[in-house]
């Protein structure tokens, strides 16, 4: 009995690491489908749609007989859910993604549970005692935090992988690697600014889902219909800035499979988990795992794709993962010092528990 009670105890912790690494995995996928010249939003909706595909009949499955009747109060968040954290968040990561590499998004994955923490305290999710050391602990880790976001964006640095063929390559192209090097860097300019616009909309959306799952505690059938307004507010824009219908035929069998995977997993299940650990542990907890997703990229990356990894993604990498814990410090031991009960323990809506959450 203890075993179990040890168990259901972690089912969050198990959750995170599975949804992050599909996450990872994820943002390999796309990288590569967006270098080969998808459009973002052609590919947000489709996998957006994919998603609402596989959830529907789960949630209908699992939830029809508790799931209440519907509100206007409900759908109006819903859309609000989907413009946010499916649209949003996709565009920028996506745009920020070709501009740079997997590996950097997924560092700016990393300042996501700051941003999550700044932005909750005017809504009462999350508090801080300036006076406490508790409360400087969070106040350093956001700064810290802060500043390893700003190296990011502003500072590349040398590559520390694949040097050689880089330097053979500039002896024979100085000229050319001469003039494109302003364009690159601009260029990596860009993307990191996406990223951070993508990472703070992500921030938004875990606030945004905070407040559904006290209305709404059901994940699949939340996490369909968001999908599915995506898919439509996606399709929409995609629509009216490009004309050409072409954009929207996919080519080849590994696309399909790429847009099938990454929308049921990335879209589709890790957003049901997400949820439902936003649910059990609240936004900051469920933003905290993020560190896992550029580790198991950057090692991807820079040994079987050959990517180079830069000096300015290690340092900034290392400086926000700093920050992170230094904050995830201070909220432990309030939490402590509180007596903080877990929020598994405390639940009173048992039959709204769904089942666990495979990525």
């Amino acid at each position: 009995m203890a075993g179990m009670k040890l168990c259901k105890g972690w089912e969050p912790v198990f959750v995170m690491i599975g949804i992050y690494l599909a996450f990872a995995f994820v943002n390999l996928l796309v990288k590569r489908i967006l270098d080969e010249g998808m459009d973002h939003l052609v590919l947000i909706a489709y996998r957006t749609s994919s998603a609402a595909i596989l959830l529907a009949p789960m949630a209908y499955i699992w939830e029809r007989k508790s799931r209440p009747n519907f509100n206007a109060g409900i759908l109006c968040q819903l859309f609000l859910s989907a413009l946010v954290g499916a649209t949003l968040t996709q565009y920028f990561f996506f745009l920020g993604i070709e501009y740079t590499s997997a590996s950097l998004s997924c560092a700016f994955i990393n300042i996501i549970p700051i941003l999550t923490f700044v932005m909750a305290l005017p809504f009462g999710l999350e508090t801080l005692e300036i006076k406490s050391n508790t409360g400087k602990a969070k106040i350093l880790g956001a700064m810290v935090c802060a500043g390893g976001a700003l190296v990011l964006t502003l500072y590349k640095g040398i590559p520390l992988t694949n040097v050689s063929h880089s330097s053979a390559a500039s002896n024979s192209t100085f000229h050319v690697n001469a003039s494109d090097s302003h364009e690159k860097t601009h260029r990596w300019t860009i993307g990191s600014i996406a990223l951070f616009a993508g990472a703070t909309f992500w921030s938004s959306w875990y606030l945004i889902q905070a407040k559904i799952s006290k209305i709404f505690p059901y994940q699949y059938t939340s996490t369909a219909i968001m999908n599915f307004f995506g898919a439509l507010q996606s399709a929409l824009l995609g629509l009216i800035i490009h004309r050409d219908t072409s954009i929207w035929i996919l080519k080849g069998k590994n696309d399909i499979l790429i847009v099938l995977y990454t929308g049921m997993v990335g879209s589709g299940l890790s957003f049901v988990g997400l949820s439902w650990c936003v649910k059990k542990k609240g936004p900051l907890f469920t933003a905290a795992f993020s560190p896992f997703i550029q580790i198991i990229v950057a090692m991807y990356e820079s040994t079987i794709l050959h990517e180079q990894l830069h000096l300015g993604s290690v340092l900034g990498s290392l400086i926000v993962v700093i920050g992170l814990y230094i904050l995830l410090w201070g909220k432990s031991k309030e939490a402590n010092a509180c007596g903080a009960i877990p929020a598994e323990a405390t639940n009173e809506e048992g039959n709204h528990d769904q089942p666990g959450v495979s990525v």
